[in-house]
Order: structure tokens, then sequence, then C-alpha cells
């Protein structure tokens, strides 16, 4: 008889279920970060294949039981920041050296300006998330190790160590730079999680600019407070070694992500239809900062588009303004309100209905529901589905951020209405949301 051939293949670096876990725990790595592959690990299931078409029929050969991912109760299965970590680590990794490195070297002190340009140069390089391997500056490509490389740590730290380089701080006194932490004494590898502040995004602050390292990679987006999933566990911290006059004046930007109160206004020609630079990223961020927010179906960027149009003019009104001096462009007054944080916030009845699209009101457009979208459509949409009985789908309420939960109820409610194949598919197109909020 023939003996059955196996492939042999080495276990994905990112399976966070309890057996790959637990062999890239104890088994050396080689200097590349990849896990040295134990013969049990991935032969068990060929060699007793082997061994029972050798033996045969009369001879019993135990099947090896395949371990199961642990079921995480109370966290969206799209939403978790699934983000298993490696331990501490020197720098590029276990190279023979022993101790910890937290052990070993005091960290250095930085201003919060240095805390947040090394952040963005992981969201500018796109570093992919991999728990065993080691960006070019040392630091481990995992969420523990992206806050240890913003905050100039000595080596690599994990969620169960960073605490011990912070100090615990209150919602109201963060500021860009600090982080929020999730640890998960329990279980370590679920929910486990940190982010790094970098500023509110609604005078609220109900939502922030979140940099995090999470699959695919590195991302810098506006998160709900204090995160999207196992929100009150998420603990707010400083970095003791932060530079004190580093901290920001009172009253001039809020803690907001942006440029000083002091950037003079630049001009007309830097704003309305075509325009696309700096200036128009940061008065975006300025009207979201003051209840402008819901003019934005996603973060505001440098292309001006009607969105910022509608939230200018909605801050004018808040003025008092009208006719021509609410026309929703910029001028010298409207930028010293914005930048010096004076004058009145945008109210919700001024910031007037969402955007429509197709003809059919409130709709957003396609964009918004696609997978890695965060916004607040995605909740008016999951909240509305509950409405309509398709509840079930939401092992939680709804949340901001796009997932399977929300493609599987709009798929189901578009079934309802008698539609198959194509029309089907799960992502709301203009007649899902009229029929929807009909």
């Amino acid at each position: 008889m023939k003996s059955p051939v196996f492939e042999e293949f080495d276990p994905g670096g990112d399976c966070d279920c309890p057996g790959c876990v637990h062999w890239r725990r104890v088994l050396p790595r080689s200097p590349a970060g990849r896990t040295t592959t134990h013969p049990a690990a991935h032969r068990a299931l060929a060699l007793a294949a082997v061994a029972a078409a050798t033996l045969g029929a009369g001879h019993a050969v135990p099947a090896a039981a395949a371990p199961h991912a642990p079921h995480r109760s109370g966290v969206f299965a799209d939403e978790d920041p699934e983000t298993p970590q490696g331990d501490t680590a020197p720098l590029h990794g276990a190279d023979g050296r022993e101790g910890k490195p937290s052990d070993a070297l005091e960290p250095a002190a930085i201003t919060r300006t240095e805390i947040m340009d090394r952040a963005k140069t992981w969201v500018a390089a796109k570093v992919p998330y991999n728990m065993n391997a080691y960006w070019s500056d040392g630091y481990r490509q995992d969420c523990s190790g992206y806050v240890s490389m913003a905050w100039q740590l000595p080596g690599n730290e994990w969620t169960g160590s960073l605490a011990q380089f912070g100090e615990r701080i209150s919602k109201e006194e963060l500021q860009p730079g600090d982080i929020l932490l999730f640890h998960n004494p329990a279980n370590p590898e679920s929910g486990s999680h940190v982010v790094i502040f970098g500023g509110w995004t609604n005078t609220k602050h109900t939502s922030y600019m979140a940099y995090e390292q999470a699959r695919p990679h590195t991302r810098r987006q506006t998160t709900p407070y204090a995160y999207s999933s196992d929100s009150d566990r998420y603990i707010p911290y400083r970095y003791k070694g932060v530079a004190a006059q580093e901290e920001p004046a009172p009253g001039k930007n809020r803690g907001l992500p942006g440029a000083p109160a002091a950037t003079p206004y630049p001009g007309a020609t830097y704003f309305g239809p075509g325009a696309n630079n700096k200036y128009v990223t940061q008065l975006g961020r300025m009207l979201v900062a003051r209840g402008a927010g819901a003019s934005y179906p996603s973060e505001p960027g440098p292309r001006w588009t009607d969105a910022h149009r509608r939230a200018t003019r909605a801050f004018q009104r808040a003025q008092g303004w009208k006719g021509p001096d609410a026309d929703g462009l910029p001028g010298p007054r409207t930028w010293e309100l914005l930048v010096t944080g004076k004058g009145k916030d945008v109210t919700a009845e001024e910031a007037g209905p969402p955007p429509s699209s197709h003809g059919v009101p409130g709709y957003p457009g396609r964009a918004m529901f696609r997978p890695g979208a965060s916004n607040p459509y995605v909740t008016k949409l999951g909240k509305q589905l509950v409405r309509k009985g398709f509840g079930r789908f939401y092992p939680q309420r709804p949340g901001p951020r796009w997932g399977e939960s929300d493609r599987r109820a709009v798929e189901a409610f578009q079934r309802s209405q008698g539609w198959r194949g194509g029309a089907a598919d799960g992502f709301p197109g203009p007649e899902t949301w009229r029929r929807l909020f009909s």
C-alpha cells in the first residue's frame, strides 16, 4: 500500500491559536526573528497518518488533536485589535543576550513632538504587523513594539511592562504622545492592546486620533474613546521621560492635532475647488475640533471637498454671520477664530443634515462601507439594522468600524427584500440605504 504524501509547512507567524502561541514563546528565534520550528509542531499529523497507513487497520494510531482558539467573549470578531504580541526583547530581537531590556538601561528623555514624529514614520512607511519581525530600527512590529519605538525605549516592551515607563493619568489630562493601554493579565493574548493618543477630534472628547500598530499595517484613524472594543479597560498613561517644556499652553490648541495658534492665514488661493495642500487638512481638523465633524464622512484630508465647504459654512453661521460672510470659504477672520480657539463652536443644528449621494438623502456613498472604513455612518447603519430586526449579527452594539458583523446584517436585510446574487453582497448601495431608512 502506498503511503500518503504530506506537504510540510510552517504555521503562520501571526496565528494566535494556543498551539502556535505556545511554540512561539518556548522555542528559540533565528536572527531574522523567525521561530525555530519544532518537529512535533507541524509533523505530528503527518507522522500519525503515515504510521496508520503502514501498520494497517489492525493497529489504531491516536489522532493528534488540533488546538482550538479560545472564544473571546464580549469582543467583535471584526473589531478585535488582533494584536498577539511578543515578550520583552532587545532591539532587533533575541540575539543571544540575556535579561529584559527594561532591566538594563534607563529610557531617554524625549519631547512630545519627537514622540509623534517617530510615530508618524511607521504610519508613512505602512510597517506591516508581525509579532515575530523587527523593523529596520530594531523595534518589533506589533502594538507594544510600536509604542517602544515612539517612546524611544532601550528595547522592545510588551503590554505587561509598558506601564512601568509611564505614570497613570486621567482622560482630561491626555495629550499627544500619551498612550491608552489595555493589558489582560489573565490571558495576555486575549484583547491586550496599546495605542498612541494623537489628540481629540471633537470638543466633547468622545473620539480621538489613534496611532496604532494593527493588521495589516501601522495606521492613523479616528477612534471612539477609549477604544472600539473593551473600552472600559483601557488606561491612559504618560511617558515619565516626556519633556515638561513641551506641554501646550492653556487655551492655545486644546490638545488637538494641527498647527499652533500663531500660524498666519495663508491666503484665499489655498482654499476652494481644486485646492490640495496642508492648510486644507489643518482647516478640516480645526473645524472638527469646533464641532463641525458631522460634515466629514471620514478624516479631513488635503484635497478640498464639499465637506470642507459645509463645515466652514457651519462654523461661520455659528458666529451669527449670514450671506457672503457665510459662503463656506475661510477668510482671514474665520481663520483667526479657528487658530486662536475663539468664537462659538458649531452646534448639531448648525452642522446640518448628513450629505446625500445618488439622490438618496443621507446616503454618504459606497466608500464609507468598505474594509478598513471607520466613520459615523457605519454606526448609524448598524443601529438601523438592529431596529429593523437584524441585531442577531451583532454580539455587542454596532460601532463605527466596518466589519463582518455589518456585512452579514446588510446581506440578511438585502435577502429579506428578495434580492439574490450580487444584489445581496452585504455592502449597502443607495437603494439598500433608501429601503433601510424609509
